[in-house]
Parts: C-alpha cells; sequence; structure tokens
C-alpha cells in the first residue's frame, strides 16, 4: 500500500518511542509523480518475500494502522504519487480523492539553486578542455534558461598525472574562464577517484600513473576484499596516516592537491565564481567503502562485501580488538557471504543473524568508526585549504534491503545502520563539526517504483531518504541532492521538486541546492529543454 505499509516502519517499530517518531513517521518528501526513468534498481553510485524481516505481523498491521490518517494526498505519503488515492482510518476503504492529479503550483516557493553536471570527459588526459567553442555554446544556451552553475570534477588522475606534487590546470583555467565570462557559478569536486566501471560513466580516468606505479609494489594501497581482490577506484583508508607515498601520507597528499587548487583558482574564490567545493572520501567520489564493484561481479541487489582486508585496515582492526581486550576478535566475518548474496541467505546477516552478536557489534562498530573518521580528517584539511568557503560531501543511497533488519548493504559499505541504530547520526555530527553540506544522491528515488522493478531487493529509497535528510537537518547542516540516473519527462521532475521543497514542513526546510545530471546534447533537444527550462522556473519558485 506504498508508504503505509511496511517499508518506512518496518526497522523501527519494537524500539523506544523516541527513535520510532523520528524514523517512522510518513515523510513530506514523498509525494511527487511517477517517474518513468528511475525504475531501474542501480543506485548510490553516479554517472551510476521475506516473511517476518519486521517482526510480528500483528506489530506490522497495527503499525499500518496507526498511520494510516496521515497518509495525505499531494503532500503526505506515496499515496500523493500513486494518483491521489488515499486510505481513511475510520473504515479502512480507498477514496478516490483526486479523479486527476493536479500538478502543484510551486510559485513563492524558496528558491533553491540549480547547476548542471558537465560531461565527465570535458578535459581529457593531457589536461586540456574538449571543444571549448561547443561547450561555450551549451553553456549559453543553459545560462539563458537562468541556469545558476555547473559542477566539474577536477579529476587527480588527470592534474598530478605523472610527478608528486606536480600540478597542471590548464584545461580547468580555460573552462572556469568561460563559465565565468557568462556569468555562471562553479561546484568543483577534489576528484580522488577513478573513473569508469560505474554505472554512468562513459570515460577512464585512472588514478595518478605515480599511484598506480607505487600500487605495483605495494598493492595493500588499495581496499581489499575477502578474495584478495584489489579495487583501484581510490586509496585505502588505512594508509590516511601512514608515509607509503613516497613520504607522504594519503592525506597529506590530498590536503597538496586541494592546496594546489585553491592558489591556482584564487581569483575565482575572491570574485565568488566559485560556490562550492565538493571533496571526494571514497569511491565515485563519496562517503563509502567500494562495497559493491561492477567490476569485481557485483550486480544489484546483491549484498556486497566488507572490503577492509588491506594490511593496513586489518592491522587498525588487531589494534582495536587488543583494546576492546578480545584479540580473538582481530577478524573480518567469515560468514558474512559474497557480493551477490541475499541478506537471509547467510549467518551474519540473517535476521537473528552475527551482526547483532558481540563480535558483530564490535567488528561493525570498528569498519564504520574507520569511515567516520577518513571523513573527519580529510574535510578538517579541506576546511583549512579552503577556508572561508563552502565545503560539502556526498552520501551515496544505499536503499537495497533498508526494509530488513540487518540493512545488510549499508553495513558492507560502512553504514552501521541496523534497525535498532542511527547509523547516519555519526556521518552528520561529523559533517556538522567542519560546517560542511551533505549530498545526497538517492531523492529522487521512490519506493513503489523499486518494489515494482526489484521486489525481492526490499529496498526503501523514500524510507531512507526520510531517516539521513533529517538526521542532517536535525544537526543544522544544508542538503543538496542530485539525480542517481537521467530524467527529462515533467512526471520525474516533479518528483525533485517536491523532494526539494517538502509540502507543509512546519520549519520551512528545503534543499540547499540541486544538481541535474547531466549536461548532453539529448538535454537541449526542444522538448527536453522546455521541460527542464521549466523545472528550473519551478525550482527558483517562479511561476509557469
Amino acid at each position: 500500500m506504498g508508504v503505509l505499509s511496511v517499508p518506512i516502519l518496518q526497522s523501527r517499530v519494537p524500539f523506544a518511542e523516541s527513535m520510532v517518531s523520528r524514523q517512522m513517521m510518513p515523510s513530506p518528501l514523498m509525494a511527487g509523480g511517477v517517474s518513468s526513468v528511475i525504475r531501474k534498481g542501480y543506485v548510490g553510485c553516479s554517472p551510476r518475500g521475506l516473511e517476518g524481516v519486521v517482526g510480528s505481523p500483528s506489530v506490522a498491521l497495527s503499525c499500518k494502522r496507526q498511520f494510516r490518517a496521515l497518509c495525505m494526498a499531494e503532500g503526505g505519503g506515496d499515496s500523493a504519487s500513486s494518483g491521489g488515492r488515499c486510505i481513511d482510518a475510520t473504515d479502512e476503504k480507498e477514496t478516490d480523492l483526486h479523479p486527476k492529479l493536479v500538478e502543484r503550483d510551486f510559485a513563492g516557493t524558496p528558491y533553491v539553486p540549480v547547476y548542471v553536471m558537465l560531461p565527465l570527459g570535458v578535459i581529457h588526459m593531457n589536461c586540456e578542455l574538449v571543444n571549448p567553442d561547443g561547450l561555450r555554446e551549451q553553456l549559453r544556451r543553459l545560462k539563458s534558461i537562468n541556469v545558476d552553475g555547473v559542477m566539474v570534477d577536477c579529476w587527480w588522475g588527470i592534474v598530478e598525472a605523472h610527478t608528486p606534487q606536480q600540478c597542471n590546470w590548464s584545461g580547468y583555467k580555460q573552462l572556469f574562464q568561460i563559465v565565468r565570462d557568462l556569468k555562471l557559478k562553479l561546484q568543483v569536486v577534489m576528484s580522488f577517484h577513478e573513473c569508469g566501471g560505474n554505472v554512468g560513466d562513459d570515460v577512464h580516468i585512472p588514478l595518478p600513473r605515480w599511484i598506480s606505479e607505487i600500487g605495483q609494489s605495494n598493492p595493500d594501497i588499495y581496499f581489499t576484499d575477502s578474495e584478495g581482490r584489489r579495487n583501484s577506484e581510490c586509496l585505502t583508508w588505512g594508509i590516511d596516516k601512514v608515509r607509503v607515498l613516497r613520504g607522504r601520507t594519503a592525506v597529506e597528499v590530498y590536503f597538496d592537491y586541494m592546496r594546489s587548487f585553491r592558489v591556482e583558482f584564487d581569483e575565482f574564490f575572491e570574485d565568488g565564481i566559485i560556490s562550492e567545493i565538493e571533496v571526494g572520501l571514497g569511491p565515485c567520489g563519496e562517503l563509502r567503502y567500494p562495497s559493491y564493484p561492477e567490476k569485481h561481479g557485483w550486480r544489484y541487489p546483491g549484498i556486497g562485501q566488507f572490503q577492509c582486508y588491506d594490511r593496513y585496515l586489518m592491522e587498525s582492526l588487531s589494534k582495536a580488538a587488543e583494546v576492546r581486550g578480545h584479540s580473538f576478535w582481530a577478524r573480518a566475518p567469515d560468514n558474512a557471504g559474497t557480493y551477490n548474496s541475499y541478506p537471509h541467505d547467510t549467518s551474519f546477516f540473517s535476521d537473528g543473524g552475527d551482526y547483532d552478536s558481540y563480535y558483530g557489534r564490535f567488528f561493525l562498530g570498528w569498519y564504520s568508526r574507520i569511515l567516520v573518521d577518513h571523513g573527519d580528517r580529510v574535510l578538517s584539511l579541506a576546511k583549512l585549504a579552503f577556508e572561508g568557503s563552502c565545503i560539502a560531501a556526498k552520501v551515496s543511497g544505499v536503499h537495497w534491503w533498508y526494509k530488513t533488519a540487518s540493512h545488510a548493504a549499508e553495513l558492507t559499505a560502512g553504514f552501521y545502520n541496523p534497525c535498532n541504530k542511527d547509523g547516519y547520526a555519526p556521518i552528520t555530527a561529523m559533517l556538522k563539526k567542519h560546517e560542511a553540506a551533505l549530498n545526497f544522491t538517492c531523492v529522487e528515488l521512490r519506493t513503489l517504483d523499486q518494489q515494482e522493478g526489484f521486489p525481492e531487493a526490499l529496498a526503501d529509497p523514500e524510507g531512507l531518504v526520510w531517516q539521513v535528510l533529517n538526521a542532517a537537518w536535525d544537526v543544522g547542516i544544508p542538503v543538496a541532492s542530485e539525480n542517481a540516473l537521467l530524467c527529462h519527462d515533467r512526471a520525474g521532475y516533479n518528483k525533485i521538486l517536491e523532494n526539494a521543497k517538502p509540502m507543509n514542513d512546519p520549519d520551512g526546510r528545503h534543499l540547499s541546492a540541486f544538481t541535474y545530471l547531466r549536461l548532453s546534447p539529448e538535454l537541449l533537444e526542444g522538448h527536453n529543454f522546455f521541460e527542464f527550462e521549466r523545472f528550473v522556473k519551478r525550482m527558483h519558485g517562479e511561476a509557469v
């Protein structure tokens, strides 16, 4: 029954009332139209029937009835996005409130800036701008409909490709000048990861060559799975403080790169052209472990695998176990399945499994703490390098298996978010410490679409969005978003709009910015461009 059945309620039912009220209330973020472009199951990387899962059926039914009266068409639940059908709490009969759903008027609503991601290969491997004249014309068209700016990846593998601390910014200088001439703003991503091999990637940009040379003799600089397979998408967080990169730690390498950028583009900061720096913190630039790499055979909705088998992270685990007084806990789980396992197929993630044992809680606490500590270290130096500028971090929306007790896919990605724990509060608290914004990646997805397309995945993107955005708003940090999949239709834009500006939110909360994925000839075609222009106006709070 959309949002009124198990999706939001399942994982928070048996616990304290404070947790229930925060995690289970139907979200104003859930209204919106059906988007035909988001039925595919992939999400979490950019351009990316179990009974008893919830507890007793009587508990689930009680919770459903408790919240049925809160389902409101056009503003408070999935019923609005299903054509205005809602449940009346008194007789539990369906009532057709709106035979035809009326589109919400966003005139006079808060102004949400709209940015557009530039193509991944806009700068080629020699750090030269590809087709500057064509790009200038495309940006001029975006400017004509009052798009606020563009987002661009500054690839570590391009800029510092050959020699440590020798950066070539030439192509980015030319690009930034074009953006400034058109009076657009810039969101810049410090991209410390590899491009290629993930959903939506159409170019290949590896890590710097000198990093690869180090990796040939010391492959433990990369994340490693239980079979010993290395992942060269990004460096393991185990070397954040270890001098294995020609005399520097990984964090020092990131800081030197960010400081070089800040010095090189000082005039763009001073002029306000650069509005935000998003700091890459992991694969796809997201703060997460590379737990579901397609290159190693992962396919949706597999739970993924823990990525802590490099020498440095295993040493950290050993020390943590010794401090705890249980040295035999210095190991990763050996019963957590493989990349494409389902939770109920494993002894670790199944209901009542080892994830909730004394050892399981120790391991998952350590694993997630490594993630938060990495973000803390890198953002502290980013704040120093970009003093006075807005910084942001991206968190992936791992929504599959959200309706199970263990939340297995989130656990392998580093988000310690089982049914009895809020795994995103430590992350948002860390971001608050550095006054960094949160960029979350799955706000356009609808739970109903996931249920129709992949019912076996027990996914709940809307429940996840509700939890994460509230965790961020609770600590008072800005929340931005981007679409994970291509969107050109009005129904899809309506869903994004409803998420960006929740209806009837008592605190008037809304997204701080939205970044559209991505600039392409298809976007600029007649009808597609017309719909996009209309979307931008509504995001800006203008009448259409």
